[in-house]
C-alpha cells in the first residue's frame, strides 16, 4: 500500500496534463500512486494520459467516466485511492518536486491534515504571486480553524491539504454531488473537526493562471448557481454542527466564516441579483453571525466592500 495517493480529476486539459503528471512522477519521494479520473473530456486529454500510463503502468491508475462534475470526480478518486494519505492536484496545475518528501515528518506523526502553500504562475510558468498564510505546528482542528479563517484566503482549497484517509472516511466526508463551490461546502467542516492539523511554509503547489481560468472568466449562470449552492452549504453546515462535538466557540467560528464568505459573494453579484440573496440571508437570520473575532484582515475587507446597514437590516 503506497503512503500517498495523488488524485487528479481531468476535464479538457490536454495542454497542461503533461506538465501536471510529470511533476508528480518527478517527486523525490517515491512511495506514491497517481489516480487519474477523466470526467468525460472531449479533447485529447485521454491520449496524453494513456501515453504516460503506458510508460508508468505500476504508478498511474487511470479511470474514465461520463461528465458528472468535479465533486463526483473527486469522490470517485478518493474511493479508488489506496494510500494512507491523499492530496488533490488539478490537471492544469503542478507540484514542486520535493513537496511530498518535505511532508514526511508530519505523515510519520499521523497528522490528520497537513497544509501547504500555493504559488500562482503564468502560462510560461513564471511566478506571479506567492499566496501567504499562517504557519503553525500541531494544533487541533478548532485551533487551526480559528487561526486560518480570518487570515488564509485559500483555507477552503482542497488542493492545499495532504489528508489522512482514515480520518476522512471515519467522518464519512463527501463532496456534495451536483453542487457548485463544493470545496466551500466540505473543507471547513473537514478542518474544524480534525484532531490534528499543521500548516507548513512549503510552497509546493503551482496554480497556472490561464486565459480559461474560472477566476478570469466568470459565467453569470454559474455564479448564480454557486450563490444558491453556497446557501445550501451553509444549511448543511448548520446541520453538521448540531451533530458534531465541536465546541461553542468553534461553532461560532465556522458560522462567522460561512456568513462572511456569503456576504462577499452577494456583494460581487449584479445589483439586480443582490435583492434575492439578501432575502435568503435575512431569512436565515445570518446577521446574528456577524462578529469581529480574530480575522482583522477579513473583517476589514468586508467593512470596505459592504455597507454596514446592508446586513443589519432585518
Amino acid at each position: 500500500m503506497p503512503k500517498v495517493s495523488v488524485l487528479i480529476p481531468v476535464y479538457n486539459t490536454e495542454k497542461q496534463i503533461a506538465i501536471c503528471l510529470q511533476s508528480v512522477l518527478d517527486q523525490t519521494y517515491s512511495d506514491f500512486e497517481i489516480i487519474v479520473i477523466n470526467d468525460g473530456s472531449t479533447d485529447h486529454s485521454e491520449e496524453k494520459i494513456q501515453a504516460y500510463r503506458q510508460k508508468n503502468p505500476d504508478r498511474i491508475h487511470y479511470y474514465a467516466k461520463p461528465n458528472e462534475g468535479i465533486a463526483s470526480t473527486r469522490n470517485e478518486a478518493i474511493q479508488k485511492a489506496t494510500g494512507e494519505y491523499f492530496l488533490f492536484l488539478d490537471s492544469d496545475d503542478y507540484l514542486q518536486k520535493d513537496l511530498l518528501v518535505k511532508l514526511i515528518p508530519y505523515m510519520e506523526q499521523q497528522i490528520d491534515l497537513i497544509k501547504f502553500k500555493l504559488t500562482m504562475v503564468d502560462q510560461q510558468l513564471q511566478e506571479i504571486q506567492k499566496v501567504d498564510g499562517p504557519v503553525f505546528s500541531q494544533k487541533t482542528g478548532e485551533e487551526a480553524f480559528h487561526i486560518l479563517f480570518g487570515q488564509d484566503v485559500l483555507m477552503d482549497s482542497p488542493c492545499l491539504y495532504l489528508v489522512r484517509k482514515d480520518y476522512f472516511e471515519q467522518h464519512h466526508f463527501r463532496f456534495a454531488d451536483g453542487k457548485e463551490h463544493e470545496d466551500f461546502g466540505l473543507i471547513p467542516l473537514m478542518l474544524i473537526q480534525a484532531k490534528s492539523v499543521v500548516s507548513t511554509n512549503e510552497y509546493g503547489y503551482f496554480y497556472i493562471q490561464s486565459d480559461n481560468s474560472i477566476m478570469r472568466n466568470p459565467d453569470h449562470a454559474k455564479t448564480i448557481k454557486k450563490m444558491e449552492d453556497s446557501f445550501a452549504h451553509y444549511d448543511a453546515m448548520i446541520e453538521a454542527m448540531k451533530k458534531s462535538q465541536v465546541s461553542k466557540r468553534g461553532k461560532e467560528d465556522i458560522k462567522i466564516f460561512y456568513t462572511n464568505s456569503i456576504l462577499l459573494k452577494i456583494k460581487q453579484l449584479a445589483k439586480e441579483d443582490q435583492k434575492n440573496y439578501r432575502r435568503e440571508f435575512q431569512k436565515r437570520k445570518m446577521y446574528r453571525n456577524i462578529k469581529i473575532r480574530n480575522g482583522k484582515q477579513f473583517v476589514k475587507r468586508i467593512l470596505l466592500t459592504i455597507a454596514l446597514p446592508f446586513y443589519l437590516k432585518k
